[in-house]
């Protein structure tokens, strides 16, 4: 995870930006006022210029520094309705989608910056000379001043475009294609469609060209005994044999940096067995990872871990592909509550979740093996398994959706063009083993005959296509 990706979740990034620029613009029309005379330029620009004089100027920029400052705070007032809806609505951990919104971010920015540029443009009208002569003439910066009117003018602009985003984006199509666009993104980076070679076949490479041989044939005594075990594959039984480097903090898993993994086991010449992974919630002095050889496990390697490992207060969808899957499956979990109430709510998330769904059970599970550039093993972090977060979301429609004919349809209906991608035998006899317990679920409801019937022939129907022949 970049340092951009952590800033753009940050509500105060974009306003910052555009602080920064509201000051030098406002600073560098100042001084070009300064510098260039009414009578320096040409004509048709001193006939677009209104120029009202100093009480006219100060007056002009009082009242847009005013307003755009008010309008700020109703914006925020709103923003601030509309994350209290969403929250209790669709559940808390969508307010980070509102956070990282950069139409959200750009209009307070908008106003914001307006407000401080109106003041610094303010304060640059003064006496020039004596300010107790009456007679003492006063600059008055035309230039910025009517830049001002212009950023006037586009806040209006901005407040309409606001009242038709925040509109529009509390529309539960609209907040599960943001949650559904993060999924997909988080599954083309953590199982990408070209996973590259199994570290298996790099090492069997190497041996090819002689490179474990000649590791092997090294003397255990020159001190680099450990490099055929590292060669070789992973320990019999990593957690007892290496030395456990435990994290400081408390918090979730926010991202792994694997460059940063890598580099610090080739530079000790060391292999990290990754005990934890994003998402995962960890105390101070939990096992991160594994060293091996534990005698090479010194300071500079436990720093390296434990700096690649990022451990913040709140989960990301950045590479914690659970929690993206988990959030499309909150919605539908909240929608059948019985304070809401809406199994349509729940069909639309589950439309968006076969989406990542789908993409995930077409993938290949990368290898958790990680080799260096010599070949030898250095990192072994595995992946969460597809069969087990696909499994997941069926079991919470199972659980929640058995009274909602609707809803446990549309659960099928998943099921199916989940399978429909399926690359390996496992997910496909793990989801034929829920479709069974759909239907058992769905007949312990409590539904009339009829209900019942029509299901089981709509399973019987998934089942056929999940086991063809």
């Amino acid at each position: 995870m970049t340092i951009v990706d952590r800033l753009r979740e940050r509500f105060w990034f974009v306003p910052a930006l555009l602080c920064l620029a509201a000051l030098v613009l406002a600073e560098g029309l100042v001084v070009i006022d300064e510098h260039v005379g009414v009578g320096d330029v040409p004509g048709w620009v001193r006939a677009v210029l209104y120029r009202v004089g100093e009480s006219g100027s100060r007056d002009i920029l009082g009242a847009i520094a005013t307003s755009s400052l008010a309008v700020a705070g109703t914006t925020f007032s709103i923003t601030m309705a509309v994350l209290a809806l969403t929250s209790s609505s669709y559940g808390p951990r969508l307010v980070r989608n509102f956070m990282a919104d950069r139409g959200n971010q750009t209009v307070l920015g908008v106003y914001v910056s307006t407000f401080l540029y109106s003041v610094l443009v303010l304060r640059s009208i003064r006496a020039i000379g004596d300010p107790g002569d009456p007679e003492a003439d006063v600059f008055v910066p035309h230039l910025a001043v009517n830049a001002a009117v212009v950023l006037a003018l586009a806040n209006v602009a901005v407040l309409v475009y606001f009242i038709h985003h925040i509109t529009d984006s509390i529309q539960v199509s609209t907040l599960a294609r943001e949650v559904r666009d993060d999924l997909a993104l988080v599954v083309d980076r953590m199982y990408p469609a070209d996973v590259g070679r199994d570290a298996r076949a790099d090492r069997g490479a190497a041996a090819d060209d002689g490179a474990v041989d000649d590791a092997a044939d090294d003397d255990p005594a020159d001190g680099d005994a450990a490099t055929p075990r590292l060669r070789a594959g992973l320990p019999e039984h990593p957690d007892a044999q290496g030395f456990a480097v435990t994290t400081e903090v408390t918090g979730y898993v926010h991202h792994v940096r694997d460059d940063d993994l890598m580099a610090a086991a080739c530079d000790a010449d060391v292999l990290l067995v990754l005990r934890t992974r994003p998402g995962r919630y960890v105390c101070a002095g939990d096992v991160i990872a594994v060293v091996h050889p534990s005698a090479r496990a010194h300071d500079e390697v436990v720093a390296g871990v434990r700096q690649a490992v990022s451990v913040a207060d709140e989960r990301s969808p950045v590479q914690d592909v659970e929690f993206a899957i988990q959030q499309l499956t909150e919605m539908a979990v909240r929608a059948l509550s019985p304070g809401t109430n809406d199994p349509y709510t729940a069909v639309n998330a589950l439309h968006d979740l076969a989406a990542g769904l789908t993409a995930l059970a077409s993938r290949d599970l990368p290898s958790p093996d990680r080799v260096g550039p010599d070949g030898a093993l250095r990192v072994h972090a595995p992946r969460p398994d597809p069969v087990e977060l696909i499994s997941t979301v069926v079991d919470h429609m199972r659980w929640y959706a058995a009274s909602s004919p609707t809803v446990m349809h549309a659960t099928l209906d998943l099921v199916e063009q989940v399978t429909a991608h399926a690359r390996t035998a496992e997910l496909r006899d793990r989801m034929a083993v829920q479709v069974g317990l759909l239907r058992d679920a769905f007949q312990g409801a409590g539904h009339h005959d009829h209900d019942t019937r029509r299901y089981d022939e709509h399973a019987v129907r998934v089942l056929r296509a999940v086991r063809p022949g």
